[in-house]
């Protein structure tokens, strides 16, 4: 049976890599552009779905609908919101990684008393999703071009609910994957919080175990989600402890997307894949600094 499921998730990260690599020929170029960590590239497919690459042949990245922040086509996302269900009410939220905004702009339609702040280091990648993906600022909703690490360290207000999303072409950055780092993220989070982080699988991640190993030794509970159809996994770290299990995660999850009216069934994402951390991953070491 574990043979086979094992062969079964090797098959599915395979799939997942063949379909990253293709771009569909029928696709329409709206942008191109040279940036800080290569060539930022917008397609539209069709009726108003815009996707953003870095890289002609480059995995997406993100996939909007022009005025419609409900349209979440990449599985992660769906399964990142997760997350939500534990943190009571959030106030103020930190999104590290703008992407095509698609994550800060789902959370301000959903969440439109809330202060969202969308972090990216490229400040071009943030013009571009004004110019071309529909990502739209007002006073509660700001994008920062700036170094995640950087800002959470300035940080002085803390945050109820923080993504970790920062993605290069092919791997988290070193400098945010350390202890020390999310010492800082620690600090930066409201006690009754949530960090949620999405990051390759070990099959395509070298330092997935060290990850899950660091977060353990920083955060009182660690839980990590699968995203259905990808090589994502999402972690979901707490600075209290909750001990839930699978069931009461779920339930928690079906109750925010039922209560905000979300298209998808949270329970759904939070059921597949779920593992709750409790001992520390023997296959990794903590990530410093100093190791770097």
């Amino acid at each position: 049976m574990f043979k086979t499921q094992r062969l079964f998730r090797r098959a599915t990260v395979l799939l997942w890599f063949l379909a990253l690599s293709s771009v569909c020929t029928a696709n329409t170029l709206v942008h191109e552009r040279e940036a800080m960590f290569g060539t930022i590239v917008v397609t539209d497919e069709g009726d108003g779905v815009r996707t953003l690459r870095f890289g002609r042949y480059g995995p997406r990245q993100s996939v909007v609908k022009l005025g419609d922040p409900d349209h979440l086509v990449l599985g992660y996302t769906r399964t990142a919101l997760v997350g939500l269900a534990l943190a009571e009410a959030p106030r103020r939220m930190l999104v590290v990684g703008l992407g095509g905004g698609t994550l800060p702009m789902f959370l301000h339609k959903h969440y439109p008393e809330a202060t969202i702040d969308a972090v990216d280091i490229d400040p071009q990648v943030i013009e571009v999703a004004r110019a071309h993906l529909g990502f739209r600022e007002d006073a509660l909703l700001r994008a920062h071009a700036a170094d995640g690490r950087a800002f959470i360290e300035k940080t002085r207000e803390p945050y109820d609910v923080i993504f970790l999303d920062a993605f290069s072409s092919s791997e988290l950055p070193a400098h945010l994957t350390t202890r020390e780092f999310l010492l800082a993220v620690h600090r930066a989070l409201t006690p009754g919080g949530v960090v949620i982080g999405n990051v390759w699988d070990r099959y395509a991640n070298r330092l997935y175990d060290s990850m899950i190993r660091t977060y353990q030794d920083v955060f009182d509970e660690l839980y990590v989600l699968d995203s259905a159809g990808a090589g994502n996994k999402i972690f979901l770290a707490l600075p209290r402890r909750l001990q839930l299990t699978d069931a009461e995660l779920v339930a928690r999850a079906r109750r925010i997307s039922s209560a905000k009216r979300f298209r998808f069934d949270m329970g759904e994402a939070a059921n597949f894949g779920f593992l709750y951390a409790r001992e520390p991953n023997k296959d990794g070491t903590v990530l410093r600094d100093a190791a770097r």
